[in-house]
C-alpha cells in the first residue's frame, strides 16, 4: 500500500516539517564530536580504524566521543542498554558544522532481542510541555471530525482495527485509529500498542520490532462495546519507516486471550 500522508491546514495552521533520520556524522582529529544517545551505551563499533568511538565501558553513560583522521568513509555501530541498533555513516571533514548530535528513540533500526523475547515497553502519554496539551486537544478533535478513508485494516474474531489517517505535523506523527466491535461481546482493552517492524515475523530470529512511544492519546476507551466502534487519536514523536519496516498496531484485550495485530508498509 501506498505510503499516505494527510497533511493538516486552515484553522490549525500547522507547520509541516520535511525532517529525516540523521545518516551520516562527519568527524576529523581536531575537534571531539559528542553523540548522545536516549539510553546508555553498552557498545559502540567503527568500521575502520582511522575513526575513534570512545565511551565509558565500565560505567554506563548516554555520550560518547568521536574522532577521525583523513581516509575512506566507514560506519559506526552502536548498541544501547536496552536493546536498541542504531547505525550510521562516518565521513572525515576538515570543517564541522556540528559537534553533538542527539540521537533519539526513532532513528534506532531495531532491537537486538528477538519477538519470542521481552521487549521494552513504550511510554504512554508522556507529555513534557502541558502547555503543548490544548494544541494536541484541538488537533486531534479536528483530525476526528474530518473526512477519512482507511489506510490498513484487519480483522479477527469479530474485531476490526482501523488505521485510519497517519498526519504528520512538525516534529509528531498522529494516528487516528478505528476500533470496531461485532463480536458478540464486549470487548475491554488492556493495551494499544505501536511498533516499528523489520524483517520477517515467520522466522523469529530475523524479525525486530521498536516500540514507539505515545506522547498522547485523545479519546482512548477502556472498553468497546459490542455492536459499537470508537475512534481515537495517538500521537507519537515523528518517525520514517525504513525500506524494509512495517508500522504494526497490536490490540490486546484485559481479561481475555483475543488480540489483534495490523502491519503494514504504508
Amino acid at each position: 500500500m501506498k505510503k499516505t500522508l494527510l497533511f493538516l491546514s486552515l484553522a490549525l495552521s500547522f507547520s509541516i516539517s520535511a525532517q529525516l533520520p540523521l545518516d551520516t556524522i562527519y568527524a576529523n582529529d581536531q575537534k571531539n564530536v559528542a553523540l548522545f544517545f536516549p539510553s546508555p551505551i553498552r557498545q559502540g563499533i567503527t568500521g575502520a580504524s582511522h575513526f575513534v568511538f570512545t565511551y565509558n565501558r565500565e560505567k554506563e553513560q548516554y555520550f560518547g566521543l568521536l574522532q577521525a583522521k583523513p581516509g575512506l568513509e566507514s560506519n559506526i555501530f552502536a548498541v544501547t542498554s536496552d536493546g536498541s541498533v542504531y547505525s550510521y555513516i562516518l565521513k572525515y571533514s576538515e570543517k564541522l558544522s556540528k559537534l553533538n548530535y542527539f540521537v533519539t528513540a526513532n532513528e534506532s533500526i531495531g532491537n537486538e532481542a528477538p519477538l519470542d523475547k521481552p521487549v521494552k515497553q513504550a511510554k504512554i502519554n508522556i507529555v513534557t510541555d502541558e502547555n503543548r496539551i490544548p494544541y494536541f486537544q484541538r488537533a486531534c478533535d479536528y483530525l476526528l471530525k474530518s473526512k477519512s478513508q482507511a489506510i490498513a485494516t484487519k480483522r479477527k474474531q469479530g474485531i476490526k482495527l482501523e488505521l485510519e489517517k497517519m498526519v504528520y505535523d512538525g516534529s509528531e506523527v498522529y494516528l487516528v485509529i478505528e476500533v470496531k466491535n461485532k463480536s458478540g461481546i464486549n470487548f475491554e482493552i488492556d493495551y494499544l500498542n505501536v511498533y516499528r517492524t523489520n524483517g520477517n515475523n515467520r522466522r523469529k530470529a530475523s524479525f525486530q520490532r521498536l516500540p514507539q512511544d505515545v506522547i498522547y492519546q485523545h479519546s482512548f476507551p477502556n472498553i468497546i462495546l459490542n455492536g459499537l466502534s470508537q475512534q481515537f487519536v495517538y500521537v507519537l514523536p515523528k518517525f520514517v519507516l525504513g525500506d524494509n519496516e512495517k508500522l504494526m498496531l497490536e490490540l490486546k484485550e484485559l481479561n481475555g486471550s483475543r488480540k489483534v495485530i495490523l502491519e503494514d508498509n504504508l
